[in-house]
């Protein structure tokens, strides 16, 4: 098995906080430790705020997500490695001799690798993720919003939110130095296709332009800049690797506050009464404006 290295574990650990209770930044805080929320009683991140909330979330489903770790997808895993080798930093990877997962042997390996907190990847797997991070240090501008020399990797930030109380948390592909003028805030996305239609698709699927509110107040409110542009670099899964970045705009930012501010005000209050309802009563289930349309218009 053929691995890349990350910075000394050793080392890292002297420094890494166990709870976290002031608002900051916390630089070396290892991701596991900032999904499991070092907050005492709980802190809110944007991941989370999506299972709070309609149309999907509630409550009930917030809190049996907060409880419950699920198993990592593959998708997500390939996304993994490809930030850890832009970004020049996150968990290791490690090269499994394979030519797929079907084999017992291939299996093992692998959940070996994600018990040792490192990510598993196939040899065709290893080759894309190492090509695409040449093709970003390859880019004049992804390279550029990247560059170690502009901000740190991997942030976790931690602030409170001033109508609720409610401690917020995001962690930050890559957090620019303080600066008294306006920050380029850019987040990477890997993606499979790269065009204005398939990425404006992907940050209303992922709401991506809640985290980009989320990252934007959190760099506000503890004094990093007084204005913040949040960038989107995505990047295709298939050769040549295409690269596209987006400035998401005011009112899709403004939209996604509009609906963060809802699910903070959601939290604090299932918070305060310790009580986390899902659907209660019984609601009307119309018919979707297509199908009413179509009856209509006698089509069907």
């Amino acid at each position: 098995m053929t691995a890349t290295t990350d910075a000394p574990a050793a080392f890292l650990a002297a420094r890494r906080p166990t709870t976290i209770s002031e608002p900051g930044v916390y630089p070396d805080l290892r991701f596991e430790d900032y999904v499991r929320d070092p907050v005492p009683g709980g802190s809110l991140s944007n991941s989370e705020a999506k299972h709070l909330m309609p149309p999907e979330g509630c409550p009930a489903r917030f809190r049996w997500e907060k409880d419950h770790k699920k198993p990592t997808k593959r998708g997500f895993e390939i996304g993994t490695a490809a930030h850890a080798l832009v970004l020049g930093t996150g968990p290791e990877l490690v090269e499994i001799p394979a030519d797929n997962w079907r084999t017992d042997k291939a299996k093992q390996q692998a959940e070996d690798v994600r018990a040792d907190g490192m990510v598993p990847l196939l040899p065709h797997e290893y080759r894309m993720v190492m090509d695409m991070a040449a093709a970003l240090r390859a880019h004049p501008v992804a390279s550029a919003l990247f560059s170690p020399d502009r901000g740190d990797a991997e942030q976790s930030m931690f602030w409170r939110d001033g109508p609720t109380g409610v401690m917020r948390r995001a962690r930050l592909d890559h957090l620019p130095f303080p600066t008294d003028s306006r920050m380029l805030l850019v987040d990477y996305k890997t993606c499979v296709k790269a065009d204005e239609v398939s990425c404006a698709k992907a940050v209303l699927n992922y709401r991506y332009h809640h985290q980009g509110a989320t990252y934007t107040d959190g760099v506000i409110a503890l004094g990093h800049a007084a204005e913040v542009a949040y960038l989107v670099c995505f990047q295709e899964k298939q050769a040549p690797y295409l690269i596209h970045i987006f400035e998401v705009d005011a009112m899709f930012l403004a939209i996604a506050r509009d609906q963060n501010r809802a699910a903070l005000e959601t939290y604090a209050k299932c918070v305060s009464e310790d009580r986390w309802p899902a659907w209660e009563g019984i609601d009307l289930l119309g018919a979707p404006v297509w199908l009413e349309n179509q009856y209509l218009r006698g089509e069907l």
